[in-house]
């Protein structure tokens, strides 16, 4: 059945949620500032500043509404910005489910894998914004369902450790340097599954005003995604550096990049796995195997590469 959707947002996880609803047979409106998006005939690209304009006109007739849209990667910024985004998209909204994409921050560092149940109770900085929001979430009227990753790949992926950082190096065949430490287990969610785990679960009245996990394949090192992304790419793995924490703890002890990157640290010193085994069974979806996601993720790298700049 033909239904239209609101995305708000065209970075990789809106643009991806945008492209799988119209594919299903969906009318889709995607909102964002610049009138960005998808080019289909099932897709309507609307510039709206959800931070000042009117919404509710925006949102009728919708039977789910995708909040893919985000701000600058700092603690300042989430903290001004975030909550009330939020909130005025989530009270125009008006009983129609708004379904998020979510990090693992709110869960903080875990011993062992990180499943749905685990305590979400994070409180420093940006970590804290996150717990604040899944709460002000629970808390309103409007149903939603958030969907929580780790760090995604794939198609359109760009700043991430497996997208700008690595695959462009991986062409090049240069040196890559990664976060920490190169070999302890890393979960990595392979951004079409989160789209289609935020699909499914607006579909699912009964899975909302929960908190999901993306379907996502069993950890590896970063060093072990490197390699699967450089024989997705058909060249030889790279050599694989690291950047010591205590460099980047040093660096953080001022405002910038390096001291926002000190919050998740952890998740680069140690173990780092997301567990998505009971939301795989509730969605239906079964996360697409590490070699496969490589594959369209090089794809997607070489056809950029050799696509001409407007």
């Amino acid at each position: 059945m033909n239904q239209l959707h609101i995305v708000i947002g065209a970075g990789p996880v809106g643009w991806t949620v945008a492209e799988q609803l119209a594919a299903q047979g969906n009318s889709v409106r995607i909102l964002t500032r610049s009138g960005s998006g998808p080019e289909h005939p099932s897709i309507e690209r609307r510039r709206v500043d959800i931070e000042t304009d009117d919404l509710a006109a925006e949102f009728t007739g919708a039977a789910a509404i995708y909040l893919c849209t985000h701000v600058a990667y700092e603690d300042k910024a989430w903290r001004a910005q975030l909550p009330m985004m939020e909130r005025r998209v989530l009270d125009a909204a008006a009983g129609t489910v708004v379904v998020f994409p979510e990090s693992l921050y709110s869960y903080g560092r875990v011993d062992g894998p990180i499943c749905e149940d685990s305590p979400r109770t994070a409180t420093h900085r940006k970590l804290g914004v996150r717990t604040e929001l899944l709460a002000a979430r629970g808390a309103h009227a409007t149903p939603t369902v958030s969907v929580a990753a780790s760090d995604f790949y794939g198609p359109r992926v760009l700043t991430a450790h497996m997208g700008d950082r690595a695959v462009p190096n991986i062409l090049a065949h240069k040196t890559i340097r990664v976060i920490a430490n190169a070999d302890v287990p890393h979960s990595f969610t392979y951004i079409p599954d989160f789209a289609a785990a935020m699909i499914v679960a607006a579909a699912h009245e009964e899975l909302w005003n929960t908190v999901l996990h993306a379907p996502t394949a069993g950890a590896v090192t970063q060093r072990e995604m490197i390699g699967i992304l450089s024989g997705a790419a058909g060249v030889p793995a790279p050599k694989v550096g690291t950047i010591p924490a205590w460099v980047i703890q040093a660096f953080g002890l001022v405002p910038g990049p390096m001291k926002e990157m000190c919050d998740v640290l952890y998740q680069f010193q140690y173990p780092y796995e997301l567990d998505s085994s009971r939301s795989e069974a509730v969605l239906g979806i079964a996360p697409t195997p590490l070699q496969e996601g490589a594959a369209a993720t090089l794809a997607w790298w070489k056809d950029r590469e050799l696509t001409p700049a407007l």
